[in-house]
């Protein structure tokens, strides 16, 4: 059996804007373990079932809309901060981060048409997945683990340091502005891009 999660929207706070990329770091590692546990599922029951089919439509759905919106968060108001910096583990740490938003786009779109197979297959229908598939979703996974583990312990702190209340506030602001909460315009959520994503690492 699959365990099935789906976890509410981290709660919208502009004056802890940081907070609520934390709980954006909890959703994503939630999907990336969905994932994980989908693929063991199906090569355990060799077939597509319901709960296969549920937990396929989830995690693209957040990787499609919600996890494109917290790459740009940290694009435009984390990494920024810190390559303005003159401290060179920072500055390769960011680099770092960069480069995974990069690889991670470039990945998507495979990961999507794997999960995409899952949603189209008929229920019962047989399922192999190839061993460079396999090696793909695990891939995928585990870089946003490592992902997050440097962004926690070290990026994030850094950089909430080097940040007034109004910055905060305004980074706050901004995020919520480009989600639509609170009535704000905002456009439409993007899929993971690699070509934007390649871009916003070069500036």
């Amino acid at each position: 059996m699959i365990a099935l999660s789906d976890p509410a929207a981290p709660q919208a706070d502009h004056d802890a804007p940081f907070e609520w990329l934390r709980a954006c770091h909890d959703r994503v590692e939630r999907m990336a373990h969905l994932l994980q546990r989908l693929q063991v599922h199906l090569q355990q029951r060799a077939a597509v079932d319901r709960q296969a089919k549920e937990a396929a439509q989830q995690v693209q759905r957040y990787f499609d809309l919600a996890a494109p919106l917290h790459h740009e968060d940290e694009e435009k108001h984390v990494f920024p901060r810190l390559l303005a910096g003159a401290d060179a583990a920072l500055l390769a740490a960011v680099t770092r981060l960069q480069a995974d938003h990069v690889a991670m786009a470039a990945d998507w779109p495979a990961v999507r048409a794997w999960l995409q197979r899952v949603v189209d297959a008929p229920l019962g229908a047989q399922w192999k997945t190839s061993a460079d598939e396999a090696v793909l979703l695990q891939r995928f996974a585990e870089r946003y683990e490592a992902h997050i583990a440097l962004e926690e312990q070290t990026v994030f702190p850094a950089a909430q340091a080097c940040m007034d209340e109004a910055a905060l506030r305004a980074m706050g602001d901004d995020m919520m502005r480009r989600r639509a909460i609170g009535g704000a315009a905002s456009p439409q959520a993007r899929p993971i891009d690699a070509a934007s994503a390649s871009t916003r690492a070069r500036t």
